[in-house]
């Protein structure tokens, strides 16, 4: 059984920075594709980035240049840096996976963001 657990969130100031980590395990890594999404309260899930098993990314455009989506294989392991945050970043932030990133079938719990002064 797959099962992917996130951290990193917390509260940041306007402008700066963090990194949210996802953990995998019960599945073959490496031949995952994996993303992150978010959701606002209020508004529906999106997506922010994902990245493919051969390394491929996509973002969404409102986040290119801000937000890089990155894969440690031998750690099983995704990470989204995330810069020069907004209050409007403010979300629950999803980890998830599937065979490619059109097939996201498996998720985490989520990590709280938040962007205030």
């Amino acid at each position: 059984q797959v099962q992917l657990v996130e951290s990193g969130g917390g509260l940041v100031q306007p402008g700066g920075s963090l990194r949210l980590s996802c953990a995998a395990s019960g599945s073959i890594f490496s031949t995952s594709a994996m993303g992150w999404y978010r959701q606002a309260p209020g508004k529906q899930r999106e997506l922010v980035a994902a990245i493919t098993r051969g390394g491929s990314t996509n973002y969404a455009d409102s986040l290119k240049g801000r937000f890089t989506v990155i894969r440690n294989n031998d750690k099983n392991t995704v990470y989204l840096k995330m810069n020069s945050l907004k209050p409007e970043d403010t979300a629950v932030y999803f980890c998830s996976e599937g065979l490619t990133v059109a097939t996201m079938n498996h998720w985490g719990q989520g990590t709280h963001v938040t962007i205030a002064s």
